[in-house]
């Protein structure tokens, strides 16, 4: 879990790294929406750059875990590290953000992710907590699987939440008439992303699926510790 962790924040340093550059490029007086315009080929190299980081945290949970449960532990844990870390260092290398509340764009597959910084901090810190449970009941031999009813649990609510990250931008495209162009990768996203200002964060959709994540966790561990009574027995 040391390398893990070590792994991660060095992830998340890189992360770091590319902002910087693009905010001395694109935004040298600071970051703010609307956003600036970027030219087509920066932005499929921002979009498989993200996949990239993707598929990267999830080949070291397939390589540390031990099967499939721990391999999906260890990888959201991974992303919740990197994740972590990447305000950590933005915060030391550009004073950035001003608090937590401060809107951010999060991610861009398919399309824009936005939302305050504190909804993926607190986002990160629940997948820690799973990780922890599940890498601690089964390395002590209880050998502790995601079943598929927690299994429902956390994908529904990890689905809630990325709704509720998407849900600004999709309020913003309802008021005009906007087709294919709403992708990332459209030719037209560029001037449609221009005009877009974040106005709401809807919290009580995100804590919705928070909710249902944790939920998810709790039945881990409930059926951990039953497993564990009946070991003693």
């Amino acid at each position: 879990m040391i390398w893990l962790t070590a792994f991660s924040i060095a992830m998340g340093f890189m992360e770091t790294a590319v902002v910087v550059y693009l905010r001395k490029i694109y935004y040298p007086h600071g970051f703010q929406f609307p956003l600036v315009a970027i030219d087509m080929d920066i932005v499929y190299v921002e979009f498989f750059r993200e996949a990239a980081t993707i598929i990267m945290l999830l080949g070291i949970g397939i390589l540390a875990g031990k099967n499939a449960s721990q391999k999906f532990a260890i990888f959201i844990y991974c992303f919740a590290i990197w994740d972590l870390f990447y305000y950590v260092f933005l915060k030391v290398f550009l004073n950035w953000p001003e608090s937590l509340f401060t809107w951010d764009i999060l991610f861009l597959i398919p399309v824009p992710w936005v939302g305050p910084v504190l909804a993926p901090c607190i986002l990160s810190l629940t997948m820690i907590t799973l990780t922890a449970s599940v890498i601690y009941f089964q390395e002590k031999g209880l050998h502790q699987y995601i079943k598929t009813k927690q299994w429902i649990l956390l994908i529904t609510g990890s689905l809630v939440v990325i709704f509720s990250f998407m849900l600004d931008y999709f309020k913003y495209l309802s008021t005009a008439n906007l087709g294919s162009e709403i992708w990332t990768l459209s030719n037209h996203h560029v001037p449609v992303t221009q005009a877009y200002v974040p106005t709401s964060f809807n919290w009580w959709v995100f804590i919705l699926g928070e909710l249902i994540i944790v939920a998810g966790i709790v039945s881990v561990i409930r059926h951990a510790l039953a497993q564990k009574a009946r070991a003693v027995k």
